[in-house]
This record gives structure tokens, C-alpha cells and sequence, in this order.
């Protein structure tokens, strides 16, 4: 990945936690334009709160978070999902509308009071569904179709919004190995042919290292290592980072 790209999200001295209790941090972190980048890390090392003060969905205990240079406290939530769009597990929940109308949501920054759909908002509707291939759900029940059709809906409607930058919280659980293969390349052909900015949270290790651009390792409440996958999958780091034996990890990553 070129080092000259542009910074989009930045945090500085950034600590997250739970009413005041740090979970990680003070940690600085730079995320550039159009890059996919990855957290990975054990089981409650506080992958998701970053992801989620970074998302502005909870506040930091100290520190800041900037969104193209500026700061995300205080700005409006209509403007912020402009630039930001954000997709956690909890989105799947059940949605009494169809999969098209599901997706239209996407549109709520732009449509106004009303929610008019115009003829360019249907249009952004028809490409987002099939930039990850659910065109053919449109006029099912979102409530009728399984969880791995709703994650692929519910990604539709983040990219509805068109933002710079895209926030997801272990995107492919949900997926059969055929869909997490195509989500992924949905997300790197944003990434390289949009310039759209992705970070995630991963716990398939393959797949980290096969999608991102730059991977973080999240451990001891710090960002323990950050870098290409090609370094931080290198020698025996990550057999160490997740307590595995370092044969069986050569077994399966090398």
C-alpha cells in the first residue's frame, strides 16, 4: 500500500473503556484513505470498544478522535453518517420491511424530513445492492431471509449512505465460506476502485491476512503491533499473540 495516501480517521492519546474504566490505551492511530485496515486480537482484548469509540458510538475516557482532520465529538449525526458509515451484529435484528426498504434507510442523511426518495437516491438503492449481490432480495422480508442474507443487506444500506469510511464489527460471522469470499472481494474492490476506507474487526486470521491492507493486534490494552500483514504474520508473533502452540499455527498459516 503507497505511503502517500491521505490520513482520513486519526486518534490521538485515544483511551476507550466503560464508564470511565479503561479497556485500551492511551493508544495514537492513523487510518488512510482507501486502505482496508484490520483489528485483530484474543477474545475481550477490547477490539470492539476501540471500534466503536472510533465510530463515535461511545465516548472516549481520554483522548481524541479526528475525522478528515476534524474532530468527531460534537458533530452533527446527520452530517457525520455522510462521511461515516457504521455496521455492528446488533444490526441484524428483526426488521419488519422489505430488503429494498431496509437498504433505503441508508438514505436518511440525504432525504430530508420526509424521506422522498428522488430518482438519484433510488438509483445509489440499486447500486449498493448489487455492489454485494442482494438485488434479488429486494421485495423479500427482511425477517424471512437468513443471517448471512441480512449481513449482506445491512452492508447495502452502509454504502447507501456513501461514506468515505466504513466501520464493521466481524462482518463475516454470519457467512457460509462462498459469501465471506465474495464480501470480502465486495469490500477490496471498494477499497481499490472507490477509494472507500474500511476498518473491521476480524477473528478469522486467513482472512485478515489475506484482505487487509494493514493489520493491528490488539493486546495488554495497547495496540501491540500495527503493520502490513506480511510483517505482522511474520515468524512466530501470532502463535504468541493468541497463547497457540507454534506448531499447530505453522500447521495452518504458513
Amino acid at each position: 500500500m503507497s505511503e502517500t495516501k491521505n490520513s482520513l480517521l486519526r486518534a490521538e492519546q485515544l483511551t476507550v473503556g466503560y464508564e470511565g474504566v479503561p479497556v485500551v490505551g492511551p493508544v495514537d492511530l492513523e487510518i488512510r484513505k482507501g486502505e482496508i485496515f484490520t483489528l485483530i486480537g484474543p477474545n475481550g482484548a477490547g477490539k470492539t470498544t476501540l471500534l466503536k469509540t472510533l465510530a463515535h458510538q461511545l465516548e472516549p475516557v481520554a483522548g481524541t478522535v479526528f475525522l478528515n482532520e476534524e474532530e468527531i465529538a460534537g458533530r452533527k449525526p446527520t452530517e457525520l453518517a455522510k462521511e461515516m458509515a457504521v455496521v455492528f451484529s446488533n444490526a441484524l435484528k428483526p426488521d419488519r420491511m422489505t430488503c429494498k426498504e431496509s437498504v433505503a434507510v441508508g438514505r436518511y442523511p440525504y432525504t430530508g424530513r420526509f424521506g422522498t426518495l428522488s430518482d438519484e437516491d433510488e438509483a445509489v438503492i440499486q447500486r449498493s445492492m448489487e455492489q454485494v449481490h442482494v438485488a434479488d432480495l429486494a421485495d423479500r422480508s427482511f425477517d424471512a431471509i437468513s443471517d448471512g442474507q441480512r449481513q449482506r443487506v445491512v452492508l447495502a444500506r452502509a454504502l447507501c449512505q456513501e461514506p468515505d469510511i466504513l466501520l464493521l464489527d466481524e462482518p463475516t460471522t454470519f457467512l457460509d465460506i462462498r459469501w465471506k469470499a465474495e464480501f470480502l472481494k465486495a469490500l477490496r474492490d471498494l477499497s481499490e476502485n472507490d477509494g472507500l476506507t474500511v476498518v473491521l474487526t476480524l477473528h478469522e486470521l486467513d482472512l485478515a491476512q489475506k484482505v487487509s491492507d494493514r493489520v493491528a493486534c490488539v493486546r495488554g490494552h495497547t495496540l501491540d503491533r500495527v503493520g502490513t500483514p506480511e510483517k505482522v504474520f511474520s515468524g512466530t508473533y501470532i502463535a504468541d499473540l493468541f497463547e497457540l502452540d507454534p506448531e499447530s499455527y505453522r500447521r495452518w498459516f504458513e
